[in-house]
């Protein structure tokens, strides 16, 4: 194939356009874009929105809990707690059992708040145009794709360490 803009011949799986990955970036952001309106009347960003979805189903999570559950780690995971217990959301308190181990539960604002947020989700569905078996179809397919990815950079890592 010709690229018509340089005159050079370029194989179609090596042009922007044809790349997985921009795919999926681009339509993160497209689902980001379209969360900032709902969330900015909640005065949360998307990361802050992803944790408190993960405490409304549970209440209660330890940081680790919640940071595998987002699969974030706590460098990532801690500023994120501390912005929202700092406006009330949410408290953390150090296990009883473990002292290594922090809870993180939600205050009556962040159980209050879920009900204000409520429609979101919702809204999001619809924003996609797509029937919900479409949408369980496309997070199936998603989420096996995410497996495969961690576990071939996993193996690239250990095939690295192996031979440093």
């Amino acid at each position: 194939m010709v690229h018509y803009s340089t005159g050079v011949a370029k194989e179609p799986e090596s042009t922007l356009d044809r790349q997985l990955c921009f795919a999926l970036y681009s339509a993160s952001r497209a689902f980001t874009n379209l969360y900032r309106p709902f969330l900015d009347d909640l005065e949360l960003t998307y990361p802050q929105y992803l944790v408190l979805l993960a405490l409304w189903e549970r209440e209660s999570l330890t940081v680790k809990e919640l940071g595998t559950a987002l699969r974030l780690d706590s460098g990532t995971l801690s500023p994120l707690l501390k912005r929202l217990e700092a406006r009330g959301l949410l408290a953390r308190s150090r296990s009883v059992d473990d002292e290594r181990s922090v809870r993180v539960e939600l205050t009556g604002e962040g159980r209050e708040l879920r009900q204000r947020g409520r429609e979101i989700p919702q809204r999001m569905v619809a924003a996609t145009g797509m029937e919900l078996g479409e949408i369980d179809e496309l997070r199936s397919t998603l989420e096996n794709l995410t497996a495969v990815l961690n576990d071939a950079a996993r193996q690239i890592t250990e095939n690295r360490e192996m031979r440093t």
